[in-house]
């Protein structure tokens, strides 16, 4: 019916013509319960190219007036629910992309004026007959219709959180957009629902929100959405089944989103365009220069690249989300980089312990563009050695081997280095381009006991066990390699598999190392 108040099903009826399409509906099996509620606000927010807008398409697809929805669903999941019927295309809507209103006006006040204008123009040709006391004010427009209509509404906002990415240093204009959103949607009758989708949650100032009334979904807590977050493993494992791809290349590239315990999610566009091209790039993090990474990580707060260091090595880290004020700005510790890193995707967050981790290859590949960009010399130093790194283990070039990783040790900024576990995460870094062609597990449990990094091939690439001794022989790497019996966890790979003992001598801070091919009995 129009193109703001209850617009018609165009934009899901496309979504769902593309040639991949994952079912999502029953997302609104959720928000149905919600509906006439006391708890009948949402604010989800992911990062982008997780599907939000898709999503807030279909919500306006199955509850608007404006049209018929029933082709589209009655073959989705949502039409086999007890409700399905009852609210289908039921419900006076209003849907708004603040990022479209933004973009015409560039002023917050110039924006909320053009809103009332717009949504008006539409709202009076259904309800002619109310008495309009302001016609440029959208809060009193929905008041004169509930109260003379007896008419209620469900909201639908997309990209609510622009001003906050696009005015970052604004702050009057910032919470006058608060204020805004507050008093269009807080303790009204009228509201029947509002959705609201964003990358970022919803606005601190201090400790307090100023939209305090809504339940917010995020990437640090997707309680009870977790499916909805982005493409579970089942339903890329059913994709690459249907299209003959390598499930294990795409769980390497794009899995690593740990909504919770039993649920890990992908990125939906980095998953449709490998399918559709047939093959793995980076898509995601394609969408968005990698400088806007680079810019945070530039910041350095509290030796945050040590950190960056760690997390490319495979590591997680500690990470205190609970100080963080929602915008892009408001930095006071490495913890509010880090949880913002995690907002917008480049780092995934381990809710039961409170660690962030780098999840996927898609995303490390940008950490390292941006590193070589960076002024970070030394760290990219060890990460233009890499490559040549993995060859020299691959020719069983022993010498090459101990001088890259020399250089790596020299390169990183671990300043204790006087153990074992200091020289993993050297190891574990050094090797970070063999990540392109291997799974890296620290501590793997393998015959008698714990190897201490094993990289297990994609492809034909030889499997690698690697074992470390601090201020040790080399020799004695190798041996215990073989006496603990760890190429027992690899007879996949028993005729294509090597084994490689590094050591540090605390004395003349040298590395040597040995290299074999397995050839003792599996």
């Amino acid at each position: 019916m129009g193109l703001y108040f209850n617009p018609r099903n165009d934009s899901f009826q496309q979504a769902i013509n593309n040639p991949i399409y994952v079912d999502k509906s029953l997302l609104i099996n959720y928000t149905n319960q919600l509906i006439g509620t006391g708890d009948n606000k949402l604010c989800v927010s992911r990062p982008r190219r997780f599907g939000k807008s898709t999503d807030a398409n279909m919500l306006v697809a199955y509850y608007s007036k404006g049209c018929d929805s029933h082709h589209i669903f009655d073959s989705l999941k949502i039409s086999q629910t007890d409700h399905y019927l009852e609210y289908l295309n039921q419900h006076h809507v209003i849907h708004i992309n603040m990022q479209d209103f933004l973009s015409k006006t560039h002023d917050v006040n110039k924006m909320i004026l053009l809103l009332a204008k717009l949504i008006f123009r539409e709202i009076k040709k259904v309800f002619s007959d109310v008495d309009y006391i302001d016609p440029s004010d959208l809060i009193q427009i929905m008041e004169d219709v509930y109260v003379e209509a007896d008419a209620r509404f469900i909201f639908i906002l997309d990209e609510w959180d622009c001003i906050f990415r696009e005015y970052k240093q604004d702050k009057e204009a910032q919470k006058q957009y608060l204020d805004f959103l507050r008093n269009l949607l807080k303790d009204k009758p009228y509201v029947e629902l509002a959705y609201m989708t964003g990358i970022l949650p919803i606005k601190k100032y201090g400790t307090h929100s100023a939209l305090n009334m809504f339940k917010e979904i995020s990437m640090l807590n997707a309680t009870p959405l977790e499916s909805f977050m982005g493409f579970t493993e089942q339903e890329v494992y059913d994709l690459c089944l249907k299209y003959n791809m390598d499930y294990n290349e795409m769980k390497q590239w794009y899995d690593g989103y740990r909504m919770s315990n039993d649920i890990s999610v992908y990125n939906h566009r980095s998953v449709v365009y490998a399918l559709m091209d047939r093959k793995y790039e980076n898509y995601w993090t394609s969408t968005e220069t990698y400088e806007a990474l680079q810019v945070y990580i530039d910041m350095n707060f509290d030796d945050l690249k040590d950190n960056i260091v760690q997390l490319l090595s495979g590591e997680s880290i500690d990470v205190n989300t609970s100080k963080f004020q929602n915008d892009m700005t408001t930095f006071k510790s490495k913890d509010d980089v880090l949880t913002l890193l995690i907002h917008l995707g480049y780092l995934g967050y381990n809710n039961s312990d409170h660690t962030c981790y780098i999840p996927n290859k898609e995303v490390s590949t940008s950490f390292i563009d941006s590193i070589e960009d960076s002024n970070w010399e030394e760290t990219t130093k060890a990460l233009l050695n890499s490559r040549e790194l993995l060859e020299a283990t691959w020719r069983k070039d022993e010498e090459a081997v101990a001088r890259y990783i020399e250089e790596a040790h020299l390169n990183t900024s671990i300043l204790t280095y006087n153990n074992e576990n200091a020289l993993s995460y050297t190891l574990a870094l050094a090797y970070i381009y063999a990540r392109n062609h291997y799974t890296m597990i620290r501590e793997m449990p393998t015959g008698k006991g714990f190897a201490d990094i094993v990289l297990i091939p994609y492809r034909d690439k030889p499997a690698m066990i690697i074992e470390l001794k601090w201020n040790q022989e080399v020799k004695t790497a190798i041996d215990q390699i073989k006496e603990k019996k760890y190429p027992k966890g690899l007879e996949k790979y028993k005729d294509n598999l090597l084994i490689v003992g590094i050591s540090y001598d605390k004395k003349t801070k040298k590395h040597t190392c040995h290299i074999e091919k397995n050839t003792t009995e599996i």
